[in-house]
């Protein structure tokens, strides 16, 4: 089993090191994306790993396979409509832009990451009028100002100076997935198919995790607060889920809340540092509601070092952790060149459903309640060891066989999805909801 990155993911979740030495995994070899990182090696890993924890929680025997090519896709966009379109995956003054002293990349497809942007640099309606006036400033100036703002933006760094910088350096010490027990339950078998899963995570990671789960039975019921949306990932990402709104700062949804949690066996969350609590809902609380509660997290730039309450995106991780300057360097660009897909937000997806599989298994076995946590920096650190001096070539192209059979009737209209890229023997994938809005459900377990 030597696919590229299964060591050190294999490693983060301990116990499990025999599955080197086995051939409990098969990868089909294809490579379907040209980058100058090993992103389809990155796919292959992580949905393989989270396949492997299905298995063996499940007691399945016999292959788990992986088609790489297939992995890659799903990296990406999934979903292909009949008839009618997805809306934009970005807002319109979000992206890349020249700064007196090189680049940076402005989030602002939220709307408060909007304001907190534009009211640092001025009120303007597109790209044409924002670039002369963000080209004025530093890009380290302007970076710490629409931070500051309580807005999401990142400088373009190259490997060598986020290795040299602080937080670089803090990720650099940290755990692929860092596992602290957080308590101790009674062991009883909780099988997967009817777990119940409370989902608090948005773009992208957090909501990929939580697919994976769905799809092997899990029972995701996903909250946003009322004022979000995510525009065209929301019909990706809320296959299998019923999705429902509650405000935390009221005090009826608190008490809704409460009852949740209570009644979950898992807990995925991609707050901030401090931000939960924040809400009253720190460790101590959850443990008091519930127990036996499994805790995942996730958060963009890290758990340690002066960046880890920041704000981030896969896009904002990409440029502060020099894979965007890498690939313009190595290509000759004269802009940013950032990976084909959103790889850290997929990889990191994954291994956060890996990690409630691992976490469910020593609850069921040995008592044990773990929590983990991710980032999507710590993701982006075990790809960077990937870079390459060509960026490869397509080795198979999309055909009509690579999308599902069935047509899903999601809250838009009919659709087709890519094949999902991961098979164990006698244990299908099925999701039972098909996609649909943010908030259509009532805030209960379906």
């Amino acid at each position: 089993m030597n696919t590229p990155f299964l060591k050190e993911i294999v490693l983060a979740f301990p116990g499990t090191e025999a599955w080197l030495d086995t051939e409990l995994l098969s990868v089909r070899e294809s490579d379907p994306l040209a980058a100058w990182f090993a992103v389809s090696d990155l796919a292959a890993a992580s949905v393989g790993m989270a396949g492997l924890m299905v298995a063996g929680l499940t007691g399945t025997r016999g292959a788990v396979r992986v088609d790489r090519f297939l992995a890659s896709l799903w990296f990406g966009m999934t979903l292909r409509p009949l008839g009618w379109d997805l809306p934009p995956v970005w807002d319109p003054i979000a992206g890349d832009y020249q700064t007196s002293d090189g680049w940076i990349r402005l989030h602002t497809n939220a709307p408060h990451h909007r304001r907190a942007a534009l009211s640092v640099l001025g009120e303007v309606e597109n790209r044409t009028a924002l670039a002369p006036l963000v080209a004025e400033w530093n890009a380290e100036e302007l970076e710490a100002a629409v931070v500051a703002a309580d807005g999401c933006a990142a400088t373009m760094r190259s490997i060598e100076a986020w290795a040299n910088h602080r937080q670089g350096q803090a990720v650099a010490t940290e755990s692929l997935v860092h596992w602290q027990q957080s308590g101790e339950s009674v062991p009883k078998p909780a099988p997967l198919a009817g777990l119940k899963v409370l989902d608090l995570t948005r773009v992208l990671a957090g909501p990929v995790a939580t697919r994976f789960l769905a799809g092997y039975g899990a029972r995701v019921l996903r909250l946003d607060p009322p004022f979000w949306e995510e525009g065209a990932v929301v019909p990706e990402v809320t296959l299998g889920k019923h999705c429902a709104g509650l405000d935390l700062g009221s005090a009826t949804d608190r008490a809704v809340f409460d009852a949740l949690v209570k009644s979950a066996d898992v807990l995925v969350h991609g707050y901030r540092p401090g931000a939960l609590e924040g809400l009253g809902y720190e460790s101590e609380r959850l443990r008091t509601l519930n127990p036996g509660l499994i805790d995942v997290s996730l958060n963009a730039y890290g758990w340690t070092g002066p960046w880890a309450g920041r704000r981030g995106f896969d896009s904002l991780v990409q440029m502060s952790s020099g894979i965007a300057e890498y690939g313009m360097a190595q290509s000759g660009a004269e802009k940013p060149v950032p990976l084909p897909v959103q790889a850290l937000d997929h990889a990191t997806g994954y291994l956060m459903a890996a990690s409630v599989l691992y976490a469910l298994q020593a609850r069921n076995t040995t008592g044990r309640v773990l929590s983990a946590r991710l980032s999507l920096a710590r993701t982006a650190h075990l790809l960077a060891q990937s870079k390459r001096t060509e960026p490869g070539a397509p080795a198979r192209g999309e055909a009509d066989s690579d999308l599902a059979d069935a047509v899903e009737h999601t809250g838009w209209g009919l659709a087709r999805r890519v094949r999902f890229p991961l098979s164990i023997d006698r244990l299908p994938v099925a999701w039972r909801i098909p996609a649909g809005q943010l908030r259509r459900s009532p805030p209960q377990w379906g």
